[in-house]
């Protein structure tokens, strides 16, 4: 179960949280949906999804294994192996198997007690460890690319990001003014590009150096062919 939560910081929509769902600190997962920083003319916000359920609903999650398959070769091994080293150098528990592969592409769940933390904030903590994961993958077969995944968080934020994107693409054909989106990673940037390029009135671009960009959303009159 989940419900969203909304406050002047992060801080305050999560004690709101708590307060009303009668929750402890380890009780829940939390999800940032939106965030605006303070302005001249407007308040800081903060919106996030708080993810609760009952000790019943919690064990039995804990019994349901995300994954299934087994590892098909020594390197798929060494990898699993590798995380779940990696996870522990960290300070935390988790268990790590194989959800999915396809054409040089492998995917890993992890299942932990301290999945937020490893998820981090806006899921830079899971992409930092993905980096490390496919440094060590490339060692071992340079063509792979290893996608490393806990609580389905990813698969939740694409569809986050993609409503986001058509929300902003329909404030900026009402409004005529265009609208730049918070700073994403390049594959969060595709997304976001390739979501609103069969969107009638606007168009796509990216602004802003290094690794994350912000993707701009401008109004757009295509011409009839």
């Amino acid at each position: 179960m989940y419900k969203d939560f909304e406050g002047k910081t992060e801080t305050d929509a999560l004690a709101k949280a708590r307060e009303e769902l009668g929750l402890e600190n380890d009780d829940v997962y939390v999800e940032i949906l939106e965030q605006s920083k303070k302005g001249l003319f407007k308040k800081s916000h903060v919106k996030i999804r708080v993810y609760y359920g009952e000790e019943e609903e919690v064990e039995e999650k804990e019994n349901q294994s995300s994954y299934s398959l087994e590892p098909e070769n020594d390197e798929e091994r060494k990898i699993i192996v590798f995380l779940e080293n990696l996870i522990t150098k960290m300070g935390y528990d988790a268990k790590v198997g194989i959800s999915s592969r396809s054409d040089r592409k492998l995917s890993l769940s992890v299942e932990s007690d301290d999945s937020s933390i490893l998820i981090g904030r806006k899921g830079k903590n899971l992409d930092a460890i993905q980096l490390v994961v496919n440094v060590f993958a490339n060692k071992l077969d340079e063509d792979l690319k290893v996608v490393v995944d806990t609580e389905n968080y990813r698969k939740r934020h694409e569809e986050q990001i993609i409503r986001n994107a058509y929300r902003a693409a329909e404030y900026v054909k009402k409004s005529g003014r265009s609208k730049l989106l918070e700073p994403m990673n390049p594959f969060e940037r595709r997304l976001v590009h390739t979501a609103l390029n069969d969107v009638e009135g606007v168009d796509t671009k990216s602004e802003g150096e290094g690794l994350y960009k912000q993707v701009r959303i401008v109004p757009f009159a295509k011409r009839n062919s």
